[in-house]
């Protein structure tokens, strides 16, 4: 819930108190504020200093006036986005990227926070706008000018350059009478609310009789909630998996922490979040190297069990040698084999000989042989009990680790006990094709008509799935198969919008797709580079993307 719209109102609002002396509007559109912020700011209002990256997903905004300083570190991953306001920052002197050159020593007018919108804008001298839009996968930073799209800090986002500052918030009528006039769908008025509160007020209506069958005290209840969320009281809920940032107050029994400030909330919250997101990443993968160790052992102990029953029941080397000197007399010189009585099963047996040996010497190459089995026994036998101790010292790893709590307790277990992390292998493909990943299937794009030549000989199974775009010259691409399993509608979409956007197509409004079982797609000889035969097809439409 860190990027809840109502949390963000309160985050702008306290940035606002520290670097625009307090200058924060909602109802006002973006020109209004802009227009009224000039005519009050003081050079109280801080300006800002400093604005760089030292990761891809990371932007640090340093602000300062004669008084103080102040951070804002905006974290904009696809899978987890997020601002915290560290007290300090040391810039570090490697990897580091001057960004949004424009605004250094530009003051910072007032803050306008978008009315609906997971969204706040930095309103700067020189008529600059700087948007933070928190939309969860869709999180980035972005710079205006004039209110018009000037540059964004994730550049693949192509859809912020169509964002148009002055029509961005969303005005909904948020009445009684318009909650009658949708069904008293509550939903509908405040999409804001997220799953978190939209569950807790289902929860809530469903459990108590009164609220469920009156809308006038469910529309009640809904205002009482959102005066609440006014007030300074932001909770911190750590659950088993990862922790949570609410204003909704925890369940009964839910370890949580209070704070006062939405800053503060907001540090802790990160902090918590990349504590505990590092151990469970750590954590996860140890699990997983002694899970394959664990593996590995056992397949190593059965087979040398396997091995050794077979070896432990054989006694045939040493029977042949001992049948061999009971009947040297029967033996002729240069003999290939000989058949003679087995006393130990009461029944004739053929043995075989080396006729360049003579009987005696053929006798001692079966008791070698049986000297030897009797020490490969051993060796197996010694090699199981060790293995078998290092299983039970791999499942007691196992058991100890699932059980550690912390990421400090976790670093130090492992030196203990001396379990060293297996380094990661490099990825070949990383190299040489595009790469991409959607829901569990791996994507490759070719880069050029050689590359899409080796992509299709070297690195594709008959079962992968191959696509192209219609009639130009394009990149192949291609999903990997995973056994089992059918190519989902939405993997085709989306492998199919990246051969129509890394094509000659990639401005049209809409491309035609070839889509076809790679094993129904041929080279010859004859063909130029990138050139194929293909034999069997299916063509969709798709409207050109990127990842």
């Amino acid at each position: 819930m860190q990027n809840n719209y109502y949390l963000l109102r309160k985050i702008s609002q306290e940035i606002a108190q520290k670097i625009a002396q307090g200058q924060w509007v909602e109802t006002e559109n973006i020109v209004q504020a802009s227009q009224r912020f000039s005519q009050f700011s003081t050079e109280d209002n801080m300006r800002l200093l400093a604005c760089f990256s030292q990761s891809k997903d990371e932007l640090v905004m340093g602000f300062a006036n004669s008084k103080a300083e102040f951070y804002i570190k905006a974290v904009l991953n696809a899978d987890f986005s997020c601002l915290t306001f560290p007290a300090e920052f040391h810039r570090a002197k490697r990897n580091s990227v001057d960004l949004f050159k424009e605004l250094i020593g530009l003051r910072v007018l007032g803050i306008k926070q978008f009315l609906n919108e997971r969204s706040f804008c930095l309103i700067f001298e020189n008529n600059y706008q700087f948007l933070f839009k928190m939309h969860g996968r869709r999180a980035n930073a972005v710079l205006f000018r004039n209110y018009e799209f000037c540059i964004g800090f994730h550049k693949k986002m192509e859809n912020d350059k169509q964002i148009y500052l002055p029509t961005f918030d969303r005005l909904i009528e948020q009445s009684y009478q318009n909650f009658t006039k949708n069904n008293y769908d509550w939903s509908i008025l405040f999409p804001t609310f997220g799953k978190e509160i939209n569950n807790y007020l289902i929860d809530t209506f469903s459990k108590n009789p009164i609220l469920s069958h009156s809308p006038e005290k469910q529309w009640a209840f809904i205002q009482e909630m959102l005066q609440s969320f006014e007030k300074n009281t932001y909770y911190l809920i750590h659950l088993d998996t990862i922790p949570e940032l609410s204003l909704l107050p925890p369940a009964e029994g839910v370890k949580f922490l209070v704070y006062s400030t939405a800053m503060q909330a907001y540090n802790e919250f990160y902090y918590a979040f990349t504590h505990k997101n590092t151990l469970h990443e750590e954590k996860n993968a140890i699990l997983r190297q002694l899970q394959r160790r664990k593996k590995q052992i056992q397949s190593y102990i059965e087979k040398n069990i396997q091995k050794l029953a077979e070896l432990g029941n054989s006694t045939e080397n040493e029977e042949n040698a001992n049948l061999i000197m009971a009947n040297l007399h029967l033996i002729k010189p240069h003999s290939t084999e000989v058949i003679v009585w087995d006393f130990y099963h009461n029944k004739e047996r053929k043995i075989k000989l080396k006729k360049e040996l003579s009987a005696q010497k053929n006798a001692e190459n079966y008791y070698r042989k049986a000297k030897n089995q009797r020490i490969e026994v051993e060796i197996l036998e010694r090699n199981i009990a060790n293995k078998t101790r290092e299983l039970k010292e791999t499942e007691k790893y196992l058991q100890q680790i699932q059980a550690i709590e912390t990421i400090k307790e976790l670093r130090n277990y492992l030196k203990i006990h001396q379990i060293k992390k297996e380094p990661q292998k490099e990825n070949p493909l990383a190299s040489l094709f595009k790469q991409f990943e959607y829901m569990g299937f791996e994507i490759l794009v070719g880069k050029n008509a050689k590359n899409n030549d080796l992509l299709l000989q070297k690195y594709t199974h008959k079962e992968d799935l191959w696509l192209h775009a219609k009639d130009v010259a394009g990149s192949h691409v291609i999903v990997k198969h995973k056994a089992g399993q059918k190519f989902p509608k939405e993997v085709v979409e989306k492998a199919a919008q990246l051969a129509a956007y890394f094509s000659k197509r990639s401005q049209d409004s809409l491309c035609p797709v070839i889509v076809t079982p790679r094993k129904y797609v041929r080279k010859t000889k004859d063909l130029s580079e990138g050139q194929v035969i293909i034999e069997k097809e299916e063509v969709i439409l798709v409207v050109p993307e990127p990842f």
